[in-house]
C-alpha cells in the first residue's frame, strides 16, 4: 500500500510504502489504525465511510471499505486536491 505524504507527516513513524494484511479495504484501515492510532479518524467519517477528500485505489479501481482485497494487490491511498 502507498500512502500520501500529507498523512504520513501527521503519524511520526509511518512510511509511504508498507504491506498490511487484510481481507477488506476496511480490515486494512482497521491494521492502519492499530499501528498509527488516529489513523481511521483521519481516512473514515462517522457513518463509516472513506472521508470524501480520501480516495482509495486498488489496482486501479476505486474502493470503499467494503471492496475485498486479494493477497498482491496494489491499493494507494490519495488526497482530493481541490482549487478553484
Amino acid at each position: 500500500m502507498r500512502l500520501p505524504g500529507g498523512l504520513v507527516d501527521l503519524f511520526p513513524g509511518a512510511p509511504r510504502r508498507l504491506e498490511v494484511p487484510a481481507a477488506s479495504v476496511d480490515e486494512m484501515v482497521d491494521r492502519l489504525d492499530e499501528l498509527f492510532p488516529g489513523m481511521r479518524d483521519r481516512l473514515c467519517d462517522s457513518t463509516p465511510a472513506v472521508r470524501r477528500h480520501i480516495n482509495i485505489f486498488i489496482d486501479g479501481e476505486r474502493a470503499r471499505l467494503g471492496t475485498p482485497l486479494s493477497p498482491g494487490c496494489e491499493v494507494f491511498v490519495l488526497t482530493a486536491i481541490s482549487g478553484g
